[in-house]
C-alpha cells in the first residue's frame, strides 16, 4: 500500500474497532511503519472519528514531520518496530476483558492466557506480561521493547494489550483473538476447562506459522 492508503486503511480499522466496542472515548492507538518512519493516530483522537489528512507522521526518532500531534505512547510503537523489523503495524487497545485480565493478580507473567482455542494459539501464542508503568513513561516503552522481541502479543499490567503483525489488518486480527480469548478465560475461570496439551500447541503452530 502507498502512504495515502495506509492513512485509509488505519482510518477504516480505527472506526470499525470504535464501532464494536473494542475502545472507548479517546483511549487505544493505531500505527503503521512506512519507508521514512510512521504514521499514528493522533493524541486524544477517537478512533471512530479519524481523518485520513490529521494523521501522525513521525520518523524512526519520534520526530514529528506532519500531521496532528501523535499519541504519547509512540515511544512504544517505535520501540516494537526496533524490536520486530519484520512487522510493519502496531495495535495498542484498552478494550475490556484483555483489560481485566491486565489487573489479575495471579495470571502466570510469562504466558497470561491458557491454550483454550486453536485460534489463540495460532494467531496469539505465548502472551507475557509487562509490568506496570504509567503510559507514555519512557520504562514502559522499554519494557515492551524488551518483551517485543520473542511475542508479537503483549498484555501491560492495569493497561491494556499492545500486538503487531506485519501488517494493519493482521494486527487488527491478533488483536480481536487475544479481546475473544480474554473473555473465553474469564467466564471459564470458575469452571474446570478442558485446556489444549503442550503437544497440540506444537502441532498448531508446526502446522500454521507463516
Amino acid at each position: 500500500m502507498n502512504e495515502a492508503d495506509l492513512r485509509e486503511a488505519l482510518v477504516m480499522h480505527g472506526r470499525s474497532l470504535f464501532e464494536r466496542g473494542y475502545v472507548s472515548g479517546s483511549a487505544g492507538n493505531l500505527s503503521v511503519r512506512v519507508p521514512d518512519g510512521m504514521l499514528m493516530t493522533p493524541t486524544n483522537s477517537c478512533l471512530g472519528r479519524l481523518r485520513a489528512d490529521r494523521i501522525a507522521k513521525l520518523d524512526f526518532e519520534g520526530n514529528v514531520l506532519s500531521g496532528d500531534r501523535p499519541s504519547k505512547e509512540a515511544p512504544l510503537h517505535l520501540a516494537v518496530y526496533r524490536a520486530r523489523p519484520q512487522d510493519t503495524a502496531v495495535v495498542h487497545l484498552h478494550s475490556r476483558h484483555a483489560t481485566a485480565v491486565a489487573c489479575l493478580a495471579d495470571v502466570d507473567p510469562a504466558d497470561v492466557l491458557p491454550p483454550l482455542t486453536p485460534y489463540y494459539v495460532m494467531r496469539v501464542g505465548r502472551l507475557p506480561l509487562v509490568p506496570y508503568y504509567p503510559p507514555g513513561d519512557a520504562a514502559l516503552a522499554q519494557a515492551v521493547g524488551a518483551a517485543a522481541a520473542d511475542a508479537h502479543a503483549l498484555v501491560l499490567a492495569n493497561h491494556g494489550m499492545v500486538v503487531s503483525a506485519h501488517n494493519l489488518e493482521a494486527a487488527v486480527y491478533v488483536a480481536e483473538e487475544l479481546e475473544e480469548a480474554a473473555a473465553l478465560f474469564l467466564l471459564t475461570v470458575a469452571h474446570p476447562t478442558r485446556r489444549l496439551a503442550p503437544d497440540q500447541c506444537e502441532e498448531l503452530r508446526r502446522r500454521f506459522s507463516g
